[in-house]
């Protein structure tokens, strides 16, 4: 056997994954397999049929991705992606990891020097986005600490710490009074 690429994609449990596949060219046929079982196999001029791996729950879709909805951990394995363009077959395997939902993330506070800095945690194995907002402006910040000058802090501020990963977010908010010493 070849040995064959194996991309490592993520999700977490609940949203709707798709695999990060794009086909430009024109697609003849299709089957994806979960572990050597099929999930769905399509034919050009015919409706994709689909199989009891994840029947309910998969969706083929336009370029030859696959969507799964309401991702569930099991759902985490090995995935083959055949397709054949009329004149040479293809084949991608991607390793699907499967995240327990998002943490709430925790906000801390300090004063240091003559700044206010907040802090931004959450416990979770993977790298996450992270952007604050303040109430009483329209720019947000990536960052995972967020530091402002104490003489402009504006105590009735609220600053809301949001964490992204994939297509789910959570979020939460402090206001600046509590921070202040």
């Amino acid at each position: 056997i070849a040995y064959t690429y194996c991309k490592e994609v993520v999700g977490i449990v609940g949203e709707n994954f798709t695999f990060p596949v794009q086909i430009d060219q024109k697609i003849v046929e299709i089957v994806w397999k979960k572990n050597k079982d099929k999930v769905v196999e399509w034919e050009e001029q015919k409706k994709p049929t689909y199989f009891d791996a994840l029947r309910d729950r998969s969706v083929l879709m336009e370029k030859g991705s696959l969507t799964i909805v309401n991702l569930q951990k099991n759902d985490a394995d090995i995935y083959e992606l055949l397709y054949w363009d009329s004149v040479k077959d293809h084949h991608l395997n991607f390793e699907l990891v499967v995240l327990d939902s998002l943490p709430k993330p925790e906000i801390s506070c300090n004063t240091i020097n003559d700044e206010l800095v907040l802090n931004c945690t959450a416990n979770f194995q993977w790298s996450l986005n992270y952007t604050w907002k303040l109430s009483n402006s329209p720019h947000s910040h990536q960052n995972q600490e967020l530091s402002i000058p104490l003489k402009i802090v504006d105590i009735p501020t609220n600053a809301t710490c949001i964490i992204k990963f994939s297509q789910t977010e959570r979020s939460s908010e402090i206001s600046l009074s509590q921070c202040l010493p």
